[in-house]
């Protein structure tokens, strides 16, 4: 019986700790002793540092070290107030954080530890910036009509060579010009926004406004005002002149509702009554406000699933699903893999003021790969090699290591062979050849280190450092 406690215990322990790992804030732990018991995963994106590396280090050595500023040790405060409170920190990856310092304390009324709840507000400023520029740029049309330069702008267009994909813009462009509601599904990273905004584009709303929001990475409170607006002193902190939302905004254009599965019961019973009634309350408001926009929801989970499981509304979920797109993902599009590796090599080519190609060994084994980040994947992977490259032609030798790595367990798995013995020969002696070519400086001290002729040094310096 003991023994079956002891394994269940472990088994909590480790889903608690499964939880905490994948949380998006940092829980950050320290007890009595000002030292480190508990971080999660989420510090390494705040500070480069790993959980190993914190967990054990006391808080000041961290202040000292100036991973965060204003250098604050808050165990003082804490345990002169005993109270919970809230600061704002800069890392030193620049990630600006705000700090929700809570004592826990014992049966004596003694601090136990104090945890931390810390979330990244980068990203939220950066949100605010760009929802500042479209107000702006909507004032402006007020008096000049003239705002289709900005919504008609995008990174870049669509590049489809799909079938499905052609006859989907076809048809969700006619459903977008009558208003009606359009649900994406697929996978992170197939280009669910660059679809919703092909389908604007490609519309009678064209000339109207684009008007995007991930859903995901704004809190509810926020994410409600936003989306409908608030009155004058609707809550604390409201602006004095109170704030149109982005429904309104987006007029007799389009709203574009991204990852559409994260929102909370409150805003879909709110988002459910404009789809119904096309009309709504501000924040604080008794006008009611009508809207004729086009609503595009976009998502990577499985509606159906959730709404089983009472994670969302079905009701809701059949509003939205008025007409269904499913954006399939890279690896079932093997014939855009070529032209998006080659548009996204010209636009940062373009970047970084370089000049480049791509070898036909490089996008065979492209067409290949399970490209399980799909399209944002691709054009990471391929701006990465535009800036690490030496040569002007990008090969096999220039895919990172990490890159490589994904791919043999790939292969290992029996689904296929991206590389032959050949090329990851090639690749690691040109790896080698470039570190101690570093470190030897001469093609004769590199001969001798590698106990080769100084005539193949040479000739294997050009052919890997100088080609």
């Amino acid at each position: 019986m003991e023994k079956d406690n002891l394994l269940e215990n472990r088994e909590h322990e480790c889903i608690y700790k499964k939880i905490l790992d994948n949380s998006y804030d940092e829980i950050f732990v320290v007890d009595g002793e000002d030292k480190v018991i508990y971080v999660n995963d989420a510090c390494e994106k705040h500070y480069g540092l790993k959980p190993e590396d914190m967990i054990g280090k006391n808080v000041k050595e961290l202040v000292e070290l100036g991973y965060w500023y204003p250098k604050l040790d808050v165990q003082p405060y804490v345990y002169k107030t005993k109270k919970s409170f809230t600061v704002e920190q800069t890392t030193i990856l620049n990630k600006k954080l705000v700090t929700t310092v809570v004592p826990v304390l014992d049966d004596d009324g003694n601090i136990e530890m104090v945890v931390q709840n810390v979330r990244d507000k980068t990203g939220l400023e950066d949100f605010r910036n760009e929802l500042e520029k479209i107000r702006s740029l909507l004032e402006e049309k007020s008096e000049s009509e003239n705002n289709e330069a900005f919504f008609d702008e995008c990174d870049f267009g669509l590049i489809t060579y799909n079938n499905k994909i052609k006859e989907i813009m076809k048809i969700t462009s006619r459903a977008a010009s009558v208003g009606s509601t359009i649900l994406i599904l697929g996978e992170s990273g197939t280009g669910k926004g660059l679809i919703a905004k092909t389908i604007h584009n490609s519309s009678e709303r064209k000339d109207k406004p684009f008007i995007a929001i991930n859903c995901a990475a704004i809190p509810e409170n926020l994410l409600e005002s936003e989306l409908f607006g608030y009155e004058t002193g609707a809550f604390t902190g409201a602006e004095k002149n109170g704030r149109v939302g982005l429904i309104e905004l987006a007029k007799d254009g389009t709203l574009f509702l991204d990852e559409i599965g994260e929102i909370t019961p409150r805003i879909q019973a709110k988002l459910l009554h404009v789809l119904q009634n096309r009309e709504y309350y501000s924040i604080g408001g008794r006008e009611v406000k009508t809207t004729n926009a086009t609503i595009i929801a976009a998502t990577n989970r499985n509606l159906e699933e959730m709404v089983e499981a009472g994670e969302f509304r079905q009701d809701l979920y059949y509003r939205l699903n008025i007409m269904e797109v499913r954006i399939p993902p890279l690896r079932n599009r093997t014939e855009e893999i070529a032209p998006l590796s080659y548009f996204f090599l010209d636009k940062f080519d373009k970047k970084y003021d370089t000049h480049h190609e791509l070898s036909k060994d490089l996008i065979e084994l492209f067409k290949g790969y399970s490209w399980l980040g799909n399209v944002r994947e691709l054009e990471n992977l391929i701006e990465r090699m535009v800036i690490t490259a030496e040569n002007d032609t990008i090969g096999l030798n220039n895919l990172p290591e990490v890159f490589v790595e994904r791919m043999n367990r790939e292969n290992i798995d029996g689904k296929m062979n991206y590389l032959s013995l050949d090329a990851l020969k090639d690749r690691y002696e040109a790896k080698l050849i470039k570190e101690y070519y570093e470190e030897c400086g001469t093609t004769r001290k590199l001969a001798e280190k590698l106990n080769i002729s100084q005539t193949r040094a040479a000739r294997l310096v050009k052919k890997y450092l100088n080609s």
